[in-house]
């Protein structure tokens, strides 16, 4: 069986570069496809050595520090990839992957961290942070998002199967596209995260500091409630304004960016993990609840899949200072124990994404009627997942 997987673009190893390194290791004989590949070195070990096929953009003008520029080449870049001689196609998409062209032989399975963000629902918050919502910049970016958006939802017909990567980006996908999904959670390295039974009194933060992330709301939450402790990692352009919103409060700590070790020793030892934002999942979260430490986060996004409601945590529906107090007073009246956290942890494990990539696809090829042989041998089964 021939297999190939169509990457994005590869800059650095974040959560999209750890999808598809889970991918080879159901895949390991794939061929990889991407629009560009500038990956530095020091980041190149999860590809095993592999070289990807990159298309036109990699050659353009100044490309390596300017490719995102070139977005809108990139659905012309995607359909020049010669797919006809594979049996099964996985693209990896967050804007233009999903596009590529297959034909009626070839099993097209789409994995989706989001349909283009900044062309359908958050295209004004994009163009206010961006600074171009106004004038003839404005008027041309709008201009291309306009045509961007018309590819993609044209393009969505393409996949066979498409996977969506939380609840919240399977509504995503329904509202965009018109088409149904599958929810794939994305997996989780959950070994770098050990489980600690006893906690600390303090609340923890630990995120890029970044307008979407609200972390100005949690300060000013916990401003209200000098009894309780609250330690925020993280740096970004949001520093002043959660510094601001922190000003004259002797219960919180900015600490800026930390070492990673120490941010393990953070969520390990935090009374509870808080997170105000709308993620489309939100690694964090499980890296949180794999240390054993229960969540207090917002109910939209992807948070909805991860907390267990007054089990593993708790959620609040509305973004907002008063909202996050009153989760805090819900959390303490509860007993949330940290082997619950660990073990819902567990259901988002790297060896749980590999399990369902697999069975989706041997799924998807029986439904089409090929043949057994044709099939990729079944993945050891986690515990929690019945065999395909």
């Amino acid at each position: 069986m021939k297999i190939a997987i169509v990457h994005e673009w590869l800059d650095g190893y974040a959560g999209s570069e750890r999808v598809l390194e889970q991918l080879f290791e159901v895949f390991p004989q794939a061929d990889l496809f991407a629009v560009c590949d500038f990956l530095p070195d020091h980041e190149r070990g999860f590809l095993g050595g592999r070289v990807p096929r990159t298309s036109f953009i990699q050659r353009l003008p100044r490309a390596r520090a300017w490719f995102r520029y070139y977005l809108g080449l990139m659905p012309i870049a995607v359909e020049q990839f010669d797919l006809s001689g594979y049996d099964l196609v996985l693209s990896s998409s967050h804007a233009v992957a999903k596009g590529v062209l297959t034909g009626p032989a070839t099993l097209h399975v789409s994995y989706v961290h989001s349909p283009m963000r900044y062309a359908w629902d958050l295209q004004h918050q994009y163009l206010r942070q961006s600074r171009m919502d106004t004038g003839v910049k404005g008027l041309l970016t709008r201009w291309l998002l306009a045509r961007m958006r018309a590819w993609d939802h044209a393009s969505a017909a393409r996949p066979d199967v498409i996977l969506a990567n939380s609840a919240w980006i399977a509504e995503r996908i329904r509202k965009a596209w018109r088409r149904e999904s599958l929810v794939v959670h994305p997996p989780v390295d959950l070994d770098g995260f050990p489980f600690k039974a006893g906690k600390g009194a303090a609340y923890v933060v630990a995120s890029r500091l970044v307008p979407y992330k609200r972390i100005d709301l949690i300060a000013e939450a916990f401003r209200q409630m000098p009894d309780r402790q609250l330690i925020i990692a993280g740096d970004g352009p949001e520093m002043a304004r959660v510094r601001m919103a922190a000003a004259d409060a002797p219960n919180i700590r900015i600490l800026g960016r930390v070492p990673q070790a120490e941010l393990v020793a953070l969520l390990a030892d935090a009374r509870a993990f808080v997170f105000a934002a709308e993620e489309d999942f939100g690694i964090g979260m499980v890296e949180a609840q794999a240390c054993g430490t229960p969540l207090i986060a917002f109910a939209r996004g992807g948070a909805a899949d991860i907390v267990q409601p007054d089990v593993t945590g708790v959620l609040f529906p509305e973004q907002s200072a008063e909202g996050i107090v009153g989760a805090v007073t819900r959390f303490e009246s509860l007993l949330i124990s940290p082997e619950a956290c660990r073990a819902n942890a567990e259901r988002f494990s790297q060896a749980a994404f590999r399990d369902r990539i697999l069975s989706v696809v041997r799924e998807a090829g029986a439904a089409r009627g090929m043949p057994e042989s044709w099939m990729p041998e079944p993945w050891m089964a986690a515990p929690w997942m019945p065999a395909p």
